[in-house]
């Protein structure tokens, strides 16, 4: 399956919960299942530009991109999880050259500060210089 396949499943199955507010409260309720390593939690990880902090991980294994992360608030871990849930087990150069479409597509947009989707941004371009990284190291 294609990033943009995985992403637009991912996608679908939120938006079988009609109520956007519902929905945003599922993502924020998977987001326990996020879990970063305590030796990840270091400032060489923090993405700038979040109101709370936010620790980003990613790696290459087996040539596939692979993300974790946390974060101080569970509104903001829910919504970085979602993130770096479309990007794992993705091939780096697809990571690089798929924006996330999740946030406008299931009304999140809408709902979230500009100062959350500034931050979410910020993380998105992590995760691209990431895989940028990774793709010109033989991926």
């Amino acid at each position: 399956m294609s990033l943009a396949e995985k992403q637009q499943s991912l996608i679908d199955d939120l938006n079988i919960i009609q109520d956007p507010h519902e929905r945003l409260n599922a993502v924020v309720s998977r987001a326990s299942a996020m879990k970063l390593a305590e030796a990840h939690k270091i400032d060489a990880n923090l993405v700038p530009g979040c109101v709370s902090r936010v620790w980003l991980h990613g790696e290459r294994v087996n040539g596939r991109a692979q993300f974790a992360c946390d974060a101080e608030s569970p509104m903001v871990k829910g919504l970085a999880a979602l993130l770096c849930d479309v990007y794992t087990d993705s091939a780096p150069a697809e990571v690089a050259a798929v924006e996330p479409k999740v946030w406008e597509d299931c009304g999140f947009t809408k709902m979230l500060s500009p100062t959350r989707l500034n931050g979410l941004a910020n993380m998105r371009k992590l995760i691209r210089e990431m895989a940028e990284a990774w793709s010109g190291a033989g991926a």
